[in-house]
């Protein structure tokens, strides 16, 4: 009697041949596409996505969003070469989107990421 409840892992690539090994992949790829994933993230919890309602803003978790994307932004500035200044007028934009959307803003350098960026 077999047991079908195993199976052998397979290769990612060879199930999907569009899945990329990380290893593979360069860095500065990987930050730039973990910076994308940070600012839409953080522009869905503003309401800024399209189709967005006051229902879906949620200014708790924007601010955790916007401050590590701050942070990888500060972090990674000097790699993302002429990606730098277009990166950081988005940051600079959800944070002004962010003083906006609050109730009591933040005092000024006091928002999130704000003394990273």
């Amino acid at each position: 009697m077999t047991d079908d409840s195993y199976s052998t892992p397979t290769d990612d690539a060879q199930v999907n041949p569009d899945v990329r090994d990380l290893g593979d992949i360069p860095a500065i790829e990987v930050i730039t596409r973990c910076i994308v994933m940070l600012m839409s993230s953080a522009a869905e919890k503003l309401g800024l996505a399209e189709g967005s309602s006051p229902d879906d803003v949620d200014l708790d978790e924007a601010r955790k969003l916007i401050t590590a994307l701050a942070g990888l932004f500060d972090a990674s500035r000097r790699d993302l070469g002429l990606h730098a200044n277009p990166i950081r007028d988005g940051v600079k934009g959800l944070q002004a989107a962010f003083r906006e959307a609050s109730a009591y803003p933040d005092e000024p350098g006091e928002g999130p990421g704000e003394k990273l960026v």
